[in-house]
Order: C-alpha cells, then structure tokens, then sequence
C-alpha cells in the first residue's frame, strides 16, 4: 500500500457513524474535496467544501471551510465525484443467465440475486442504476429494502420485464421446442398497439418507473437476428406514447438500422447498443434529441467468451457475438464525433466478474475524452433520467450522492475503478475501500 493510500484510508477511518446516523436527526457535513469534478464546471476544481445537511447538497464554497458544528470528511488528497449511473442495467441478473436459468431459477432467487448486486454496484461507485430488465417482482423489492434502510444499494428506475412482440428478443419461449411455456411470460409480450398501450398501463401498476422494449433482435437470445425489426411502428409509438404519458421514459433495445431509425422517429428516450447506425441515424438522434447508450463492457465481455469459451454461450450467441462486436465498440465513437448525446450503460450486473467502471476506460478508447466519458454517467446519465434537479452533479439542491478515488481520472481513467469513498444521499456507505454492513439505518 502506497504511502498516499495509507493517507487516504486513514482520512475516512472515522466516517462509518455517518452511516449509521438516523435520517430523523438534522445532520450537518462538509466534505473537503482536494479536486472536485462536479459535472457542471468545465474543468476540476481544486480545495473545494461541499456542504450537506442530512441528505442533500446544500451549498459548494472555494476553499476549506467548516460551518459551526459540522462534521468535516477529509478527501483533501482525493478527486471527488458525482456518484455514478449506470442507465443499462439488470438487477437481477446473475452469472446463470442462460438457458438452463430459465427452468431453475426463481423470482425467489433472482430477488437475493439482485441484493447482491445492489451491494456489489454501490460498493463500485455505482449510486443510481436504470434497471432496464428484471422480473416481476425482484427490482420493487428492493427498492422497499433499500428505501427502508434494510439493505445499501443506489437508487433504482426499474423496467420490470422488457417489453417485446412475439419472437423478439427478450420471448421466452425463443429456441424452445414447441408446447414448452413460462409463466409470465404473456406479461412482456406485445403484439398490436393495443396490447402495447396495455402493458405499459399494467407494468405501471406493478412498480415500473421506466419502459423498456426491444425493436431488433439481439446478440445474447436463440435465433433471433440483430438486423431484424422485429416490432412495428404502431407497436412501438403506442408503447412510446402512453409512457410518455405516464411519466416514464423508454429505453430501446435497437442494433438493426431500420429499428434505430424507426423507434427513434417514435420519439423513443435512448437507443441502448445501436449497433448498426450510421450517418443518418446520428442525424436523426441528433433532431430528436434521442441518448445513444453503447454498452461497451456488455459487448467486450460477451466477445471474450465467445472466443475463448463459445460452449458457455446458448446455442447461435458465440457467433453473433463476434459478428456483432467490433462494430458495436466502433458505434461510440462515431456517434460522439457526430454530437450525439451519450449516456452511460454496462448491461452488465454488479455479480459479473467485471467491474462497471471499465465502461469508462472503453468509452475512452472509443474517443471520447475522459471528461466527456464521466459526464455519460453523471449528468447526461441524469438528464436521461429526467432526474438532473436530484443526482448526476455536485451543487446546491441535489442528493449527496459522492464518490471519491485517490488519483486523477482526467489522466488515469481506470482511476474509477478504483473508487475508496462513497455516499449516497449524505449516509457514508464506503470508506478507506471498505463497505458499510448490509444495513444503512
């Protein structure tokens, strides 16, 4: 351990009470931030105090300051950050994904499941997620627990069950032999605008906060095909619409040109891989003001292990994984140098043997500027979210929601890998690398 570890780790030895603080009681912090990336200025700032009264950001002053009474958080060596979002996520998912998990795994064991990767994603820096794909009942759960204090875990969007026609690529009964059913599976099947209306209405009523559908076929699913469209028009504006609505905003699994091109046209709130879009696509984003969320770790991840371990991936995945791959990654970057507005995603869970952060570093590959790629999981990842007055920056009137790494991101990206500090809405959940217990109140 190097001898500014040891400082850093020593600084946050005496937060954990912050955590345990009851909520009724008023609390006062001020966190001294030796460089503060706070997704509003455009450039770090240096000797900053942000200071917090229970669980919002109440004022960012110059200097190191300390209000009369307050307890001071010392990350005077520290680069402190927004916490991170992660708007493609699935909270449920465990390392059992495929095939087999459809016939072993229950609602039962996807709730645990995604209690360990709640704990998992806030350990990584990861306070907010847009769950873009679970069960019926996983996400609402634990979003009572977390809200309840009974486990640590970020703020939750959840989607419920995507939404796709039959055949698409989040069908359950995709590759399997006729006469074999799932139960609920008819709950995220859409099939005439009608039945689309219809299930936005009931996903609403069972705790979805956001809408996700699948336009295209996809990479990690049996038999279907990436290029195909594989919704219509009046399916997707009736799903599009009536979330519009309500409130929600909906979330596009599109690979496929015409899919990109016609759920955009739709008035769809992020297109999430958008693998084959090109110029017009990008133009088309661009007037409708429609995020691009690449997922790039989902598709390093899956490239992986179709090379290396093809007989781990369904039947049909290990070969449009590799087909689809190289031109997913090489999307991120036309689409920055195009001025499309990017957000961050992973489509992967905190279970996964890989750490979200790396998103970072491959949004870097792909040419965005290290700036550019935290201000995708900060407040673009907030805009997205129609959430930008709560989280995705660090000033007056948000949630205390703060991570914090030892060295310079803007030289180092894999530096948010490494994150030692984390607070969501002003509880200590991480200090000195070490997470909190299971509990936050």
């Amino acid at each position: 351990m190097n001898a500014r570890r040891t400082l850093l780790s020593t600084a946050f030895s005496f937060v954990l009470a912050a955590a345990a603080a009851s909520p009724a009681v008023a609390r006062d912090v001020v966190i001294h931030a030796g460089t503060l990336i706070d997704a509003v200025s455009k450039a770090p700032r240096s000797k900053v105090s942000i200071v917090i009264k229970d669980d919002r950001i109440v004022a960012v002053e110059p200097g190191f300051v300390t209000p009369t009474g307050a307890q001071v958080i010392d990350l005077s060596t520290a680069t402190v950050l927004p916490g991170f979002i992660d708007t493609h996520d699935h909270i449920s998912m465990g390392r059992d994904w495929g095939v087999l998990a459809r016939f072993t795994q229950s609602d039962g064991d996807g709730t645990i499941t995604a209690a360990l990767n709640a704990r998992r994603e806030i350990e990584m820096g990861f306070t907010a997620v847009r769950d873009v794909g679970s069960g019926p009942i996983e996400a609402p759960a634990l979003i009572r627990a977390i809200n309840a204090g009974k486990l640590i875990g970020p703020r939750i969007w959840t989607a419920l069950e995507p939404l796709a026609a039959t055949g698409g690529h989040s069908d359950a009964a995709n590759g399997m032999r006729p006469g074999i059913t799932f139960a609920g599976r008819d709950a995220a099947i859409v099939d005439g605008a009608i039945d689309g209306r219809v299930k936005v209405r009931e996903h609403q009523r069972r705790g979805a906060t956001v809408i996700k559908i699948m336009p295209s076929g996809g990479v990690a699913s049996i038999g279907d095909d990436p290029n195909h469209m594989t919704m219509t028009d009046e399916e997707m504006k009736s799903v599009i619409d009536t979330a519009h609505e309500l409130g929600m905003t909906v979330a596009a699994h599109a690979h496929g040109k015409k899919a990109i091109d016609h759920v955009v046209a739709a008035g769809v709130d992020s297109v999430d891989h958008g693998t084959y879009s090109d110029a017009e696509s990008y133009r088309l984003m661009k007037v409708h003001g429609t995020f691009l969320v690449p997922t790039l770790l989902v598709a390093d991840w899956i490239y992986q292990v179709a090379v290396k371990a093809p007989d781990k991936l369904p039947p049909t995945v290990a070969e449009k994984a590799i087909a689809v791959t190289p031109t997913m990654i090489g999307n991120a970057g036309r689409a920055y140098r195009a001025g499309v507005k990017i957000a961050f995603g992973t489509d992967v869970a905190g279970s996964f043997d890989r750490n979200k952060a790396e998103e970072f570093a491959l949004l870097v590959k792909a040419g965005l500027t290290p700036m550019d790629a935290i201000l995708t999981a900060t407040r673009n990842a907030a805009d997205l979210l129609h959430a930008a007055d709560d989280i995705g920056s660090i000033q007056a009137g948000r949630y205390a929601d703060i991570v914090a790494v030892q060295g310079n991101p803007l030289s180092d990206i894999t530096e948010l890998q490494r994150v030692q500090f984390v607070m969501k809405g002003g509880d200590v959940v991480k200090q000195g690398g070490v997470l909190a217990p299971w509990t936050s109140k």
